[in-house]
């Protein structure tokens, strides 16, 4: 009879167990469903973005938009992971597809006309350049202070020396003077507080001399 009873108690226990595991395992299996589907429409999302950045760039590559809509169409079919994989690929695509742009915007600057000392006459502006970085190129002048050379060269397409634009085409004058150099020099080193968007009184004084 003991025997009995305990197979019983035993029995009980295994089943309240069993329900007890599977109410606690249940309720998992969905916010992993719903975390996959928000992780694609994230994933879509930021696809999206890069890739208008490719079409402000004009760089987007053709197929990229055609990737962004197999993932929105595998994510409602419930294909999270396929969505994402293809999302994530688009925006790898336009991300590239920008850097390659600028790449060849930096191959074209580095690779124009040159004089005797490989110096070039010409630069073409990258994403991130600025005149202080251009000067100090060994191709240019090898000088960061030397920057307001360039703007006085160019001082046609350029108001605020402090924003320049990828694609603008830069004259590089090789062909300047020491006077000039030192002249250039001085402002760079006195030239005082500057704000981005205005034109400052010192580089007005210096294109004026």
């Amino acid at each position: 009879m003991k025997t009995m009873n305990m197979l019983k108690l035993t029995g009980l226990l295994f089943l309240v167990i069993s329900f007890a595991v599977g109410c606690a395992a249940g309720p998992a299996e969905e916010p992993t469903a719903n975390g996959q589907a928000e992780a694609a429409q994230e994933a879509i999302a930021s696809a999206k973005a890069a890739l208008k950045r490719a079409e402000d760039e004009g760089a987007a590559w053709r197929d990229t938009g055609d990737l962004i809509k197999q993932a929105e169409a595998a994510t409602a079919e419930g294909n999270h992971q396929e969505a994402i994989d293809l999302a994530n690929e688009a925006r790898r695509q336009s991300e590239l597809a920008i850097q390659q742009k600028y790449d060849e915007l930096e191959r074209i600057g580095a690779a124009g006309d040159r004089d005797t000392n490989g110096r070039v006459s010409s630069y073409t502006v990258s994403r991130g350049d600025s005149l202080w970085a251009i000067s100090g190129k060994s191709n240019v002048y090898g000088d960061p202070y030397q920057w307001p050379l360039i703007y006085r060269a160019n001082q046609d397409q350029i108001s605020d020396a402090d924003l320049i634009l990828p694609g603008q085409r830069l004259d590089i004058d090789q062909n300047v003077t020491s006077a000039d150099v030192a002249t250039a020099v001085r402002h760079a080193r006195t030239r005082g507080e500057w704000s981005l968007g205005e034109v400052e009184d010192s580089d007005r004084a210096y294109l004026g001399r």
